[in-house]
């Protein structure tokens, strides 16, 4: 016992010794003055950490609601889009766009960003929706989500550009019908994209780049209807399926794609990649764009446009990506209104959608879409492959189902080819060879109504 307490105690002195010896470290190791000094100030890397987060999701939420990537050289310059909002009184064409017009074409306005006063008055009827000068007014606030004027030192519009929130925003209509709260993310399915494009007075460019005349490439853009845009349309000119019926695809939800791998109906790639797609080809923005996968004779018109290799000077939208990209994911997916649907039967359609349905197979909670590679082919879901062909890998991604209930208007699937939910489960009920009982569907039903 005697003997075994001096040999702790240098053990333990030891150790103190040793401890201060690491402390202990060569002044030439010690580069930061913070470092030495006791009493100079350190950040700390969670710190730094922390204010990036910060800083990246208040820059994503302005370039996501407000950066045009400078397509309003398209938009204004080449199409003069807004010379037919104008009308010609303001130096422009024809009658102008009414508030009433705009709100029958999808465009929503935030009222956040509506002047108090402008407010007070259409409250009060004041203020006619059927008079273009409101509409310039809207514009010059900037209310029109997703829409942004180019205004002189006069308060003229002399231009007008387009934003991320044009498709993949919409309002709560807390004030009116299409006026009311930002919700972003969600997409518009009341946006009638190519009824909008089609009113620009030089529809020229597109018309050169398809090889068609006006009368041509109106019926196109008329073809797609509210909540519909094609993508694809610049890169292989499929304007009209072989059955007639348009190319044009449902505008995609821009929420919930934390976790998510690869975005759009037939997986072109990543979120960011997405994103450079959309600003720099759709957009019509100044950015680099680089996929050499599009300089093939599938995508016959890339060689007129130059989209596989774009270098713009300046570049106007890759110093954007990784902010938007950031927002993007810190947008979650809205959970429906608890009295849009039955609690008590959605909990047993959880049974059904993980076992008899097979739903979870490819929609796997809570992502509700596959992590690694949710690529499928046509013939696995049992449905046409004229979308999947317009894509890279000529396959179709499995779309992530959270929020399902934003996007029940204009229809299910990338093409909105079923029209209820009822009609997805008959579909994949003879693709995927299950059966269920009538309670069991109306339970499934419940539980994709509450996801």
């Amino acid at each position: 016992m005697s003997i075994a307490r001096p040999l702790i105690a240098s053990s333990i002195a030891l150790l103190i010794l040793g401890a201060g010896a690491c402390r202990s470290l060569p002044k030439d190791v010690e580069t930061d003055p913070a470092v030495r000094s006791q009493t100079a100030p350190r950040e700390e890397w969670e710190d730094k950490t922390t204010e990036n987060s910060k800083q990246m999701l208040e820059d994503g939420k302005k370039i996501f609601r407000w950066d045009t990537f400078g397509s309003e050289a398209f938009w204004g310059g080449q199409l003069q889009l807004h010379k037919a909002i104008v009308g010609e009184k303001k130096s422009g064409i024809g009658p102008g766009l009414t508030p009433r017009q705009a709100l029958q074409l999808g465009l929503k306005a935030d009222v956040g960003a509506v002047p108090k006063l402008l407010v007070e008055v259409l409250k009060e009827g004041g203020v006619s929706l059927d008079n273009p000068e409101t509409t310039l007014e809207l514009l010059r606030a900037g209310a029109v989500v997703g829409v942004k004027a180019i205004v002189d030192n006069d308060n003229n519009v002399t231009s007008i550009g387009i934003t991320c929130a044009l498709c993949h925003s919409t309002v709560d209509d807390s004030f009116v019908k299409g006026i009311g709260r930002r919700l972003d993310g969600w997409p518009n399915r009341d946006l009638n994209v190519g009824a909008i494009v089609a009113l620009a007075p030089n529809l020229q460019p597109i018309e050169q780049l398809l090889g068609a005349d006006t009368a041509k490439v109106k019926a196109v853009l008329s073809s797609w209807g509210p909540g519909k845009y094609d993508a694809e349309l610049n890169f292989d000119g499929k304007g009209l399926r072989s059955d007639g019926k348009s190319g044009a695809t449902v505008l995609p939800a821009a929420f919930g794609l934390a976790g998510q791998n690869l975005h759009t109906y037939g997986g072109w790639g990543s979120i960011p990649y997405w994103n450079a797609y959309v600003a720099n080809t759709q957009m019509y923005g100044k950015g680099t764009f680089v996929d050499r996968r599009l300089g093939i004779e599938q995508f016959p018109l890339t060689s007129k446009t130059g989209f596989a290799n774009k270098r713009s000077n300046p570049d106007m939208v890759t110093s954007k990506l990784a902010a938007l990209h950031y927002y993007q994911l810190s947008i979650p997916a809205p959970k429906p209104p608890k009295d849009s649907y039955d609690a008590q039967a959605a909990t047993r359609g959880q049974a059904v959608f993980v076992g008899k349905a097979k739903c979870a197979s490819c929609h796997v909670p809570p992502l509700f879409s596959e992590p690694g590679w949710p690529m499928h082919t046509a013939e696995e879901i049992g449905i046409d492959d004229f979308q999947a062909n317009r894509s890279p890998d000529k396959m179709y991604r499995t779309t992530p189902l959270a929020g399902l209930f934003t996007r029940a208007k204009g229809g299910f699937y990338h093409d909105g080819r079923f029209a209820d939910l009822n009609a997805v489960v008959t579909h994949y009920q003879g693709v995927l060879k299950f059966s269920l009982s009538d309670d069991e569907r109306r339970d499934l039903i419940e539980y994709l109504k509450s996801i």
